[in-house]
């Protein structure tokens, strides 16, 4: 090889392929017209390897399932189980451990989804390539392709190495899933500025992306993890995922209930000793005072919540793959979206007409030919040329729009499709006008000449041409508008530049009328240049989803920043952050910029800047980074193969269902199954219902803990009896409390759930107000427990008896404080929502079931050691719990609920 060959390891790279004409890349990378030799293409499969993309070793899956229990909280319940052991309770202690596997388990196999990311990328490559050696073209595996190959391309053929373009013949690239350009891309052989961003190397084609147009060849400048597929694929690798904020939260709370309960255990034990109490009676004590403070229940009640939400955001379109992504939706701050198919339909309408003698606004969404065409001036006659611009529509297309189940769909190029639907709103029927004037020559569009041309033939035998093209090559073209009026250079290209701006693509069309000569022959370029008439211009945009719009606006009432992080050109993304009403729209940050910027300073810029176009996937990552660095919990939107290593990143990443890549989705947390933004705003509103209710939960459950651990450090260190037994305490904690705490878990979310500022990740889970309450509820559920058995001895009642009307206390204690701590953020009577009230009727009516079961059972008083109580003692357990909720209701009224 000579100086501009490949090297022993690679190419150039970073590549500047695209920079280069394409005869002197063939000839740096010695690649001959006849193509590789057999000898050759081995001794280059050698030094250079195979066409893939490495594997990566996958984590065995022994030490995947530890790290399931490389937690303080399975700590904490892992000491449960030992202790409620060395009671010899086995039940309980089999119940806890089930608790903890349970938890174990569903963490491995989310997981292991995790790791199918890589996979889903390396399935991207092409598994065959046409290739030419030795003169022939031959069918071989994309793995055995080699820097120097000359690859043979059609539509239909996936790019199985990133080609430099030699030949092409309207050739067309889908490359979204690359550079997330909307619409496919024409091709040409003619070299670009260095520095062209990766969507405008138009003589490039890329491993991964699709043909959907005309063929071509190339010579093949990149194999394997060398090429852009495979940059995207070493960056994924490397990006490290963050746990959630709950998960962050929760750590932190164990650490501070374990200290709590060891630090009280301690103190009892020293202080009995010290009284002079036997050791033995003290250590069960102690293990009777663990067992109460530890909230058992807890791992499940998190667990039901969070796959709660799963079920409720799957009915609202939103497939959540690992579980904590629920609550985490919950506490997102920014929303990083892509523009194409998720702020906008990515379907290509037609918004505006340039014509001679009027402007007109389209009305409308996507391809259903549902709006009307309205005329600037306000006059409501059509214009003279709107109806031959709507035909020039028709015939100089080759596309098809098709009405399916699903809606509207068109066969070909989208914004020809566009141009169809406009004809369709204008009243013209387009199977009528292709059979009228049927199509008899042609010149294709090729990306050299940007434009088409199509020659029909009218009923009276007259001929006609029509072209259709890039705006500023028909100007050059035209001599007059339609009408014959003289054609002004000067306005029609401020009327293209106007509609450029609006963030719209232009397209010129244009007529003349054949001569009988022309009309016989074949059609050639040089007929485009005896007097073309400009018909007008048309202005064509992937329009804003109409409910993105209303979503955008939710967001912001919620607190949530909303970027726009998209491939597409600056004043496209402009134009659409300001439809959808994004704040600061009028700022654009490009890749190119971007790349100038410390990450310094883009922490600074990215909290300013809502719109970034012309991103790579570096840039998106970065920017989630920055964002990240900021304190902000960033959820990030995407389809492509570009988009994976942000979304593995990003504290929630959101794949499309419907046109995302598989690696998007396998570097997800949740799918949206309509690739609709608003989808998005409602599962964060589902998010912050759950989280509320895990809170509501966590706020039910420890004050029953904290009342049962109170009564026995009261006995304790006051020399009494103890007013409820262990075995008891774990019955109400296991039975009672987690039956109860699950109704939490269905509650409807609060009034104003969106109106509130997105929670701060690294708060404590128990605000000063929360702890407060559950101070309050502790001391309230102490003084019934307490008060009640040693009322219950004083009036001459066995301690079995007592402790059976303390432990009925307790649970009707809990049943009417369940519907007291239903509503944490607002003062709304415990009765209100009565679809959420009936989860919590359910749970109160099971549980009193099984207390009756628990104190007039024999069985049960054999295990529990129970009493049957009178009737007058059941109700007085009734009014103690009723008196808890009085009290509760009128703490409500005098604590004000900010910082809850």
């Amino acid at each position: 090889m000579n100086r501009g060959s490949a090297n022993n390891s690679s190419p150039s790279f970073p590549p500047n392929w695209h920079s280069q004409p394409g005869e002197a890349v063939a000839a740096g990378l010695d690649s001959p017209e006849q193509g590789l030799s057999r000898a050759e293409a081995e001794t280059r499969l050698h030094r250079f390897g195979p066409n893939q993309l490495p594997g990566v070793a996958p984590t065995p899956w022994w030490r995947r399932l530890l790290r399931q229990f490389h937690n303080l909280l399975i700590y904490v319940l892992l000491g449960a189980a030992v202790l409620a052991a060395l009671m010899q309770h086995w039940v309980d202690t089999g119940v806890i451990l089930a608790v903890v596997l349970v938890n174990g388990v569903i963490g491995y196999i989310q997981e292991g989804r995790a790791e199918q990311a890589l996979q889903a990328i390396r399935a991207m490559l092409s598994a065959k390539a046409t290739v030419i050696r030795d003169g022939e073209r031959r069918r071989i595996d994309a793995s055995e392709l080699v820097p120097g190959d000359r690859v043979w391309l059609t539509a239909g053929d996936k790019v199985p190495a990133d080609v430099r373009l030699l030949n092409v013949s309207r050739l067309q690239a889908q490359e979204a899933a690359l550079t997330g350009e909307s619409v496919p891309v024409s091709k040409d052989e003619a070299p670009v500025a260095e520095d062209a961003d990766l969507g405008d190397r138009r003589g490039m084609l890329y491993s991964g992306t699709l043909i959907t147009q005309g063929q071509g060849m190339g010579v093949v400048v990149a194999t394997g993890a060398r090429t852009e597929l495979g940059k995207i694929n070493r960056l994924l690798a490397t990006v490290e995922e963050l746990t959630t904020p709950l998960i962050r939260q929760m750590a932190g709370f164990a650490k501070t209930l374990t200290l709590v309960i060891l630090s009280l255990a301690v103190l009892v034990f020293v202080l009995g000793l010290l009284r002079g109490q036997d050791p033995q009676m003290l250590f069960m004590a102690v293990v009777s005072l663990a067992v109460a403070a530890i909230p058992e229940g807890l791992p499940t009640i998190l667990t039901v919540a969070l796959a709660i939400g799963v079920t409720r955001m799957a009915r609202r379109r939103a497939i959540i793959r690992r579980l904590p992504a629920v609550e985490t939706l919950g506490a997102v701050s920014v929303i990083c979206s892509d523009k194409t198919g998720t702020l906008t339909r990515n379907e290509m309408m037609v918004a505006s007409l340039a014509l001679p003698d009027d402007r007109y606004r389209v009305e409308g969404s996507g391809y259903a030919p549902e709006g009307d065409l309205h005329r600037l001036d306000g006059v409501e006659s059509p214009s003279r040329a709107l109806a031959p611009l709507l035909q020039a529509c028709v015939l100089c297309n080759d596309s098809r729009l098709l009405r399916v189940a699903q809606g509207w769909q068109v066969e070909g190029d989208p914004m020809e499709g566009a141009l169809l639907t406009l004809a369709l709103k204008g009243g013209l029927d387009p199977a009528e006008q292709q059979q009228h004037y049927p199509r008899r020559g042609e010149i294709p569009f090729d990306s050299r000449y940007k434009y088409m041309a199509s020659c029909h033939r009218r009923e009276d035998g007259t001929a006609f041409l029509l072209v259709k093209g890039a705006p500023d090559v028909l100007l050059t073209l035209c001599r007059e508008e339609h009408g014959g009026q003289p054609l002004e250079q000067g306005r029609w290209q401020r009327e293209m530049e106007e509609i450029a701006a609006g963030g719209q693509r232009v397209l010129g069309f244009a007529t003349r009328t054949l001569t009988a000569a022309e009309a016989e022959g074949e059609l050639r370029h040089e007929q485009l240049e005896r007097g073309l008439q400009l018909l007008g211009l048309v202005g064509l945009m992937d329009p804003p989803r109409e409910e993105a719009i209303a979503a955008v606006a939710e967001c912001h009432r919620a607190g949530i920043q909303v970027k726009m992080i998209t491939g597409d050109h600056g004043i496209t993304a402009a134009a659409i952050a300001a439809r959808l009403g994004l704040h600061n729209n009028d700022e654009v940050l490009t890749g190119r910029e971007l790349e100038q910027l410390s990450d310094a300073e883009l922490c600074e810029r990215v909290t300013e800047v809502n719109v970034f176009a012309r991103t790579t996937p570096e840039h998106k990552l970065r920017l989630v980074q920055a964002l990240q660095e900021r304190g902000a919990v960033v959820a990030m939107t995407g389809d492509g193969v570009n988009d994976a290593p942000a979304l593995k990143r990003a504290d929630v990443g959101v794949a499309m269902g419907q046109g995302g890549t598989e690696a998007a989705k396998e570097a997800s947390e949740m799918v949206l199954t309509d690739d609709n933004f608003a989808t998005i705003t409602r599962a964060v509103h589902e998010g912050r219902t759950v989280y509320d209710n895990l809170k509501k939960a966590i706020v039910f459950l420890l004050p029953v803990n904290g009342g049962e651990s109170l009564s026995i450090i009261l006995a304790l260190l006051l020399a009494l009896t103890l007013p409820i037994e262990p075995l008891q305490i774990l019955w109400v904690n296991m039975v009672s409390s987690i039956g109860l705490a699950l109704a939490l878990a269905f509650e409807a979310s609060e009034p104003g759930v969106m109106r509130r500022p997105p929670r701060d990740p690294c708060a404590p889970i128990l605000s000063r107000f929360l702890i407060w309450r559950i101070l309050l509820v502790s001391t309230l559920f102490t003084i019934g427990i307490f008060g009640v058995f040693q009322w219950s001895l004083a009036a001459g009642h066995e301690v079995g008896y007592a402790r059976t009307l303390a432990v009925n206390t307790l649970v009707a204690m809990e049943v009417w404080y369940l519907f007291s701590v239903r509503h944490l953020y607002s003062e709304s009577p415990a009765w209100t929502g009565l679809r959420s009230l009936r989860p919590a009727l359910l749970a109160v009516s099971v549980v009193l079931a099984l207390q009756l079961f628990f104190t007039y059972t024999p069985i049960m008083q054999f295990w529990f050691g129970t009493r049957p109580l009178a009737a007058g003692h059941v109700l007085l357990t009734i009014g103690i719990g009723l008196a808890v909720f009085l009290v509760l209701a009128l703490e409500k009224r005098l604590v004000r609920v900010e910082g809850k």
